[in-house]
């Protein structure tokens, strides 16, 4: 029962921080090290906190499914068209062929170097550090656009190139655990002129394929030879990061519509010092 409770807890921290750029990574390794899973193995905890991500994408598939479902089903959505083409959205799969480009760069640095990044980066004072200087970048890039009106400001105006430079900023956080995968895209977005709540929308849907990839590969990796144990907690994880989740993406969505990224900076920025002085006074 004990150990359910902390997999409820760790559900909770993921549905919070997955969307909030201030990245999850760095909140689970403070979990992990607080109330760490017993009876588990270290490969297990490994995929653990990458596929409860998956409840967290149901989340954005369940708040925007109108903006990402690729199909006309409805005699009202396919008003005035005839043929195949009128079972077909032009700008959702548009936006579709757009994100794959996104993802081209971190997909293929995580299928060749994964293990390699989790082996140098996967530790608290390398994700300390990213913490610390995403957060600087976030608070950096909103005082340089604070006077400037975004180039994009819809999903539509996303042209190819804008997505594959939101890919590669993605590739920093594929590298470097801790950065925040909607960090980095986010803050990206907005150094090449996008709108905060068209980089936060893309970021959203851009972690579909992302996220079910990268817990393909983690399960992939585990194995299939689950324990009861095992499966309970990644179950009861994953159903909590997916409610959690929606009461966040729609917090979110209200919040920078009003609100800049600057106070998530200052946050990561605190977290950073954090986690450095907790696993340096641990290390002394």
């Amino acid at each position: 029962m004990l150990e359910i409770i902390k997999a409820i807890f760790y559900g909770i921290v993921e549905g919070i921080t997955e969307w909030l750029p201030i990245s999850s990574t760095g909140h689970l390794i403070l979990v992990e090290e607080l109330i760490p899973f017993r009876g588990t193995s270290e490969a297990f905890f490994d995929m653990f906190d990458v596929v409860i991500q998956l409840g967290a994408i149901l989340a954005v598939v369940v708040l925007f499914w109108k903006q990402i479902w690729p199909f006309a089903l409805t005699k009202q959505e396919r008003e005035g068209k005839t043929g195949i083409s009128s079972y077909l959205k032009k700008d959702i799969w548009s936006m579709w062929f757009k994100i794959l480009v996104s993802c081209v760069p971190a997909a293929a640095i995580g299928v060749l170097f994964d293990d390699v990044f989790n082996a140098l980066f996967y530790n608290p004072p390398c994700v300390a550090l990213a913490l610390i200087i995403f957060g600087v970048a976030f608070i950096v890039i909103e005082n340089w656009n604070k006077n400037k009106q975004p180039k994009v400001t819809s999903l539509s105006d996303i042209t190819y190139t804008t997505a594959l430079l939101i890919g590669i900023f993605q590739v920093i956080a594929a590298i470097f655990p801790g950065t925040s995968r909607s960090g980095a895209t986010i803050v990206g977005a907005l150094l090449i002129g996008v709108s905060r709540t068209v980089a936060a929308e893309y970021t959203f849907f851009l972690a579909i394929p992302v996220m079910f990839g990268a817990s393909l590969l983690k399960v992939v990796k585990f194995g299939f030879a689950f324990t009861s144990l095992e499966l309970i907690l990644l179950a009861v994880g994953t159903v909590v990061s997916f409610v959690v989740s929606l009461f966040v993406l729609r917090f979110l969505m209200g919040y920078i519509k009003k609100h800049d990224f600057k106070v998530f900076g200052w946050y990561r920025i605190v977290l950073g010092v954090v986690v450095l002085l907790y696993f340096g006074v641990i290390a002394g």
